[in-house]
């Protein structure tokens, strides 16, 4: 396992409250319906399992995240939302507890990019994925982000994530890795796809560029910067000025690429 770079500060759980099986998981949404039974890899808080939950009722879906304290921020989320069909397993993607052929569908959203041997998690993936089930996995591609105004600060922070990344031991590149990744992993019928996430409204500006301009100052990420040497209390103060101005710019817009790969079993 790699170090997760990101941890669980209040500014990153920020972001990751925002996602839906609609704006992160649009791709599997087709293979979903009534009685699918599900394995949700790297839960995080458990809003996209809530709505995998949704619409899979009756059948369950099993939420796991590699230690309890992360898997209580999904508890809180299903527990919250009235749901019943959810169960809770801590667990490493690497060696899953689970027997062969259990799931219908195998799920993991932003977490390949954060292991060690993304191959041997899709093999796990296939393992306990039942035949002619579905593998499905989505990533971003950091280097394939894309902003305007170009911010000198900015492209600092881009450079520094991708070197903090790397040295905890992932790929913050994952997505163009993905289809490679599958096939390594003897993965069959496999279909790529992408998709994006795109900030440009004020709102939406706001709401992005103060989470980031938080989560460098903050975030496990910023803790990992200054005990590394990789960049100075300054750098990391001048890198959130650069995302405050960003969102402050009318003409500021961001897209962040996610590569997608849907694998039948």
């Amino acid at each position: 396992m790699a170090t997760y770079t990101h941890g669980h500060h209040e500014s990153v759980l920020r972001s990751h409250r925002w996602r839906t099986a609609e704006n992160s998981a649009r791709y599997l949404l087709p293979h979903l319906s009534s009685g699918t039974t599900m394995l949700d890899v790297g839960c995080g808080p458990g809003t996209i399992t809530a709505d995998f939950a949704t619409l899979v009722t009756p059948a369950r879906v099993v939420a796991m995240e590699v230690s309890e304290g992360a898997l209580d921020l999904a508890r809180t989320e299903i527990i919250r939302r009235g749901l019943t069909n959810v169960d809770f397993v801590v667990g490493d993607v690497n060696a899953l507890e689970f027997a062969d052929d259990t799931f219908d569908v195998v799920h993991a959203h932003q977490v390949l990019q954060h292991l060690g041997d993304p191959v041997g998690a899709l093999r796990e993936m296939r393992r306990v994925t039942k035949p002619d089930g579905v593998i499905a996995v989505r990533d971003s591609d950091y280097a394939a982000f894309a902003w305007y105004p170009r911010l000198p600060a900015l492209d600092e922070w881009l450079d520094l994530y991708e070197h903090v990344a790397r040295a905890n031991g992932g790929e913050p590149d994952a997505a163009r890795h993905l289809l490679a990744w599958a096939h390594a992993a003897d993965l069959r019928e496999v279909t790529a796809s992408s998709s994006t996430w795109l900030f440009a409204t004020p709102a939406d500006r706001q709401w992005w560029g103060g989470m980031w301009a938080d989560r460098v100052l903050q975030s496990a990420m910023a803790e990992t910067a200054l005990s590394s040497g990789a960049a100075t209390a300054d750098d990391l103060r001048r890198i959130s000025d650069g995302w405050r101005a960003w969102a402050a710019d009318t003409d500021g817009w961001m897209s962040l690429l996610h590569g997608e790969i849907l694998a039948r079993v």
